[in-house]
């Protein structure tokens, strides 16, 4: 390779500070010695609305540390219905299923545009396999995906659709710096599986109760704590497992 050529590429990479991997909770909740033995493999990257990260039974090539993008993870089916099973963003890490196989185990896919940081998956594995507090930090967020994934799969079953359209909110509302959704309801349909006018109902029964303000493709949440209360139980034990992932395991 020429080395014009080379030094493009090396100063076309984006910098990697400390100050801005703290935009990632895990990131964050890393002790600085660990976390910059992962600045030599770990890049800032766009992740701009609508790309796959990845897609169900790929193999894994790379993990993503978001920090101000939120990822949807999708559970496709064989005629093409898709029905959103979790959902990350600054709080977390996708790509967390090469602990459980080299596969994954669902689609990924970018809902809400910004950045976040990847790395690959083999650099990630050595540094799991070294022990320490990044293997108990990344075991702990994986138990409290499950536990979003298990709530969502009863509140599928077992919420109204009102229910599960606050649900949905405040998953993007708790990964977002506003309470200003860019969001249609033609989206809310398919990540929730129903049809579109169940959600043209719920958010305008919503707004009539003054939880919400919709305007095409624009959601702003006027009364948080009334829009919690109608999520039901199932938004209260996945935010309450979030809240004890970065604490002291005896104090959760």
């Amino acid at each position: 390779m020429p080395v014009g050529s080379q030094k493009f590429t090396l100063a076309s990479r984006p910098v990697v500070s400390y100050s801005g991997t703290q935009q990632n909770a895990l990131l964050a909740a890393l002790p600085h010695d660990v976390l910059e033995n992962l600045f030599e493999h770990i890049e800032l990257v766009a992740l701009p609305f609508g790309k796959e990260l990845f897609e169900y039974g790929c193999t894994l090539e790379h993990v993503y540390f978001p920090t101000n993008a939120i990822v949807s993870l999708l559970y496709v089916m064989e005629d093409g219905a898709t029905t959103e099973i979790a959902v990350v963003g600054h709080e977390g890490v996708v790509g967390v299923s090469l602990f459980m196989g080299e596969r994954a185990m669902c689609s990924a896919i970018v809902q809400s545009p910004g950045y976040g940081y990847r790395l690959k998956t083999r650099y990630l594995r050595e540094a799991f396999n070294q022990g320490g507090a990044l293997p108990q930090l990344l075991m702990r967020y994986t138990s409290a995906l499950f536990t979003q994934m298990a709530q969502n799969a009863v509140g599928g079953r077992h919420s109204s659709i009102e229910q599960k359209l606050c649900r949905w909110l405040l998953d993007r509302l708790d990964r977002s710096p506003s309470n200003a959704l860019k969001v249609t309801q033609e989206l809310i349909s398919v990540m929730l599986g129903v049809r579109r006018e169940s959600i043209t109902a719920a958010a305008g029964k919503l707004q009539d109760d003054g939880l919400i303000q919709y305007r095409r493709g624009n959601i702003t949440v006027l009364d948080r704590e009334g829009l919690e209360r109608q999520a039901g139980e199932c938004y209260k034990v996945i935010k309450t497992q979030y809240q004890c992932l970065l604490q002291d395991a005896t104090t959760c």
